[in-house]
Parts: structure tokens; C-alpha cells; sequence
């Protein structure tokens, strides 16, 4: 699978997200980075589920895979919920020690979160709140958090290029059709 992002881009979007946050300082610090240890808001037990995140086509570039804080797999794209136009490998990778992660290497859904990118039936592109159901609970999501602007923007500069690879417009629309109707447009 060949995206047409280049490494440079990657690094450059990287750089943008690096500058911005969905909140003035460490969302993480809100919820004990449960997006990065998965752990259950009321016992605060941690659940028996691996957290990690598919790369984007192309986005494996930004890394050596030899970074010794992440764990990297190899999956199939056929044989996940990709599109048919997705072939080959996907890389998953999955920090080792959360949430002690590089961050500014975190993987780009990682950085974007809690936006997604969305893609309406008429072709419209736009950024939402990801409400997808997730095996914790993100106050960003659950309390509708007012997110900074830069934020927002940023993240839709970003996802805006990214979609200009034909394999990342793929996932964006595909994902966007298995949305349902409750979709919070933020941009």
C-alpha cells in the first residue's frame, strides 16, 4: 500500500500538532490518561484491553521501528475493517509503558482526538466530535468540552491534507458512512 504523503509532510503536520492542544495544558491530567491505560472510571481497575492505534498509509515513515517505547504489529488490511482499495500491511503499534509515551511521536489519531474527520454524503469535508463508542470515557467527549480553537483548526488543516491521499479518503469516507445521525460538526 503506498500512500503519497511523503515523510516530510508527516513530519510537518507532526510539527503543526505539536503546537496545539485540545485544552489549555495536558488533557490526560483531566481523566488519569485513560485514553492511554484504559481503566474504569468508577473503580479506577484497569481493563483487560491493549490500547493502541493504526497508522496512517504512509505515516510509518515519521518512525525507525526501533523506538523501544512501542510495540508494532503487522496486520493484514484485508482482513480488518479497512477499505478494499487498503492492501498489504497496516501497521498497529502500541505503547509499551502508558502513559509514558514519546508524545511527540504519539500516532496522528492520537494528536487529533477527540476531532474526527468526516466526510458528508455530498462530499463535504468536516471535523467532528468522535462519540464512537470507546472502552473508557473521555471527558472531552462526555461533558462536551469547549476545545481550543487552535486546536480545531489545526486539526482540520491537517486532516485536509491527509485526505488528498486517495487511501487516506477511503478510511475517512468509509468511516464516515458507518456513522450514525448523531454527528457533532465542530468545523
Amino acid at each position: 500500500m503506498k500512500s503519497i504523503i511523503r515523510k516530510s509532510t508527516y513530519q510537518a503536520i507532526y510539527r503543526l500538532l505539536n503546537r496545539v492542544s485540545p485544552i489549555d495544558g495536558d488533557c490526560g491530567l483531566l481523566c488519569g490518561n485513560r485514553c492511554c491505560i484504559c481503566d474504569d472510571a468508577k473503580s479506577g481497575k484497569l481493563k483487560d484491553v491493549e490500547l493502541g492505534m493504526y497508522l496512517l498509509p504512509g505515516e510509518d515513515k515519521v518512525y525507525t521501528r526501533r523506538e523501544d517505547w512501542l510495540a508494532w504489529n503487522v496486520d493484514p488490511a484485508e482482513e480488518c475493517h479497512f477499505p478494499e482499495s487498503w492492501r498489504g500491511g497496516v501497521y498497529f503499534v502500541r505503547c509499551l509503558n502508558p502513559p509514558h509515551c514519546v508524545r511527540s511521536l504519539r500516532p496522528l489519531q492520537c494528536r487529533t482526538f477527540p476531532l474526527a474527520p468526516y466526510i458528508t454524503k455530498d462530499g463535504y469535508f468536516h471535523l467532528i466530535l468522535d462519540t464512537s463508542p470507546l472502552p473508557y470515557t473521555c471527558p472531552l467527549v462526555a461533558e462536551r468540552a469547549p476545545l481550543n480553537t487552535s486546536f480545531i483548526t489545526a486539526t482540520y488543516t491537517a486532516w485536509k491534507r491527509l485526505i488528498s491521499d486517495p487511501l487516506i479518503y477511503d478510511l475517512v469516507a468509509l468511516d464516515s458512512k458507518d456513522r450514525g445521525s448523531d454527528i457533532i460538526i465542530m468545523i
